[in-house]
């Protein structure tokens, strides 16, 4: 039986998470690790194997294709989020929030002497 796209990377890294987030509008890898730079206010930075490696996995889960060349330099691949792709980003926000809200319960209870 073949595995769906979110039991394969789910949870997904946070560098992945960056990535598929970057990639809701056509960008190279370049673009995608200035954005990926500036959307985590500078806290997470790519390196090339790094980002290379996963838009490898995740063009080949389908969470990404490849969509052409940049114009002005053939050599920089251009990459988009799919549909499933989309999906992924949409279950793994909501996983984000439900920890973030039950780890505010949490504190909460705690902090007022529970």
């Amino acid at each position: 039986m073949k595995k769906s796209l979110l039991d394969e990377l789910s949870p997904l890294t946070e560098t992945s998470f960056y990535i598929l987030l970057s990639l809701y509008e056509p960008l190279h890898g370049y673009g995608i690790m200035q954005q990926v730079e500036k959307m985590s206010d500078g806290r997470v930075l790519l390196g090339a194997g790094t980002l290379y490696g996963a838009l490898s996995k995740l063009e080949k889960l389908d969470a990404i294709l490849y969509c052409g060349e940049d114009p002005d330099n053939p050599r920089r691949k251009i990459y988009q989020i799919t549909a499933e792709g989309k999906r992924l980003i949409e279950s793994e926000t909501e996983r984000i929030e439900k920890l973030a809200r039950v780890a505010r319960e949490t504190l909460l209870r705690f902090s007022e002497g529970g």
